[in-house]
């Protein structure tokens, strides 16, 4: 076969790999896995195919057209919280997980913040996961994503430096991820990663950063944290004796917004909370009935420029509690 023709080859399988895994991703609801061994290729393959597939412009999905509805109850929750833009996406059945209606709108809002020059902090869990396939990537010049917090030994669908790598890759960025677990041992080894290999350089440009992508993590036995085995079923309880309502990074907070005296939070391998206060776009991306402590309390000690969240949520928000100051 001449050169020419072998590449043309080579680029229609190519396409077709691309177009039958968007299929079953997109239209099947296959897992990555799945995929994999459908079409005989690697899971990390899969990946990349449906990254491309997005960066493309192959799969779209949008938002349009907000519901007038809906545009009240974000203005009243920016006045009642100080927060510049509240997003609320529709979502009327209090009893259904809302994951996916958050992703969306994030997802669609992320897609038009993202610039070349930029340093992006983003944080992990099952509501950041699912914005992916709704952000339309593109080629960013000079683009930087910083993972803020410690992966996960295991290999697990929400393990936070794949979410850095995927969200990267969707905007042929470069990644910085941390190489140490999100929570350590003890404090003495917390102090020696940071010092000592290397993990500082990291968190320094986490200092430095021009977006935060951030989600809420609640202290039910149901949450992300719970489901990878780091926090146990007794550090859960006594998270709870000690006030925490939920946490972001795995930095656990009281219904004030607080850190709460507690040993896990001495052990954890993330970024600053208070740090990250000073990031210009500093995005909350969260929701569910079993968040909307946590949310409101993470709203308090982040003060998010723009908080996407669910339609239950919202109203939650503002109807009950005490508004951030």
């Amino acid at each position: 076969m001449q050169p020419a023709k072998q590449a043309i080859a080579t680029q229609s399988e190519t396409d077709r790999l691309r177009a039958r895994a968007v299929w079953l991703y997109h239209v099947e609801g296959s897992t990555q896995n799945d995929i994999a061994t459908q079409l005989g290729i690697s899971r990390v393959m899969v990946v990349r195919l449906l990254a491309d597939a997005r960066r493309r412009n192959e799969v779209r999905v949008t938002v349009s057209a907000p519901l007038a509805e809906l545009i009240e109850l974000e203005r009243e929750v920016e006045t009642r919280y100080g927060i510049a833009r509240v997003i609320v996406a529709p979502f009327s059945d209090p009893r259904e997980d809302p994951v996916k209606v958050i992703a969306a709108a994030a997802g669609n809002f992320i897609s038009g913040l993202m610039r070349s020059g930029m340093t992006v902090g983003v944080g992990w869990g099952r509501t950041l996961y699912n914005t992916l396939p709704f952000i339309s990537g593109e080629t960013l010049e000079d683009f930087r994503v910083v993972s803020l917090l410690g992966g996960i030994a295991a290999a697990r669908r929400f393990n936070p430096a794949e979410f850095a790598w995927q969200f990267a890759e969707l905007f042929q960025g470069e990644g910085f991820l941390i190489p140490a677990p999100a929570i350590v041992d003890s404090p003495e080894t917390k102090h020696a990663l940071l010092e000592r290999c290397g993990l500082s350089a990291i968190f320094e440009m986490a200092d430095m950063l021009d977006v935060a992508l951030l989600s809420v993590g609640g202290i039910s036995s149901l949450t992300t944290s719970y489901r990878t085995g780091y926090i146990s079923e007794s550090d859960r309880r006594s998270l709870i004796e000690a006030g925490a309502v939920g946490d972001v990074l795995y930095n656990f907070i009281d219904d004030e917004g607080r850190l709460v005296g507690h040993e896990v939070n001495d052990r954890v391998i993330s970024a600053n909370l208070s740090h990250l206060r000073r990031t210009a776009e500093r995005v909350l991306i969260s929701g569910g009935k079993d968040k909307r402590i946590a949310v409101r309390a993470a709203i308090k000690t982040l003060k998010p420029t723009t908080l996407i969240t669910d339609e239950q949520t919202a109203q939650d928000l503002a109807t009950s509690g005490t508004a951030a100051p």
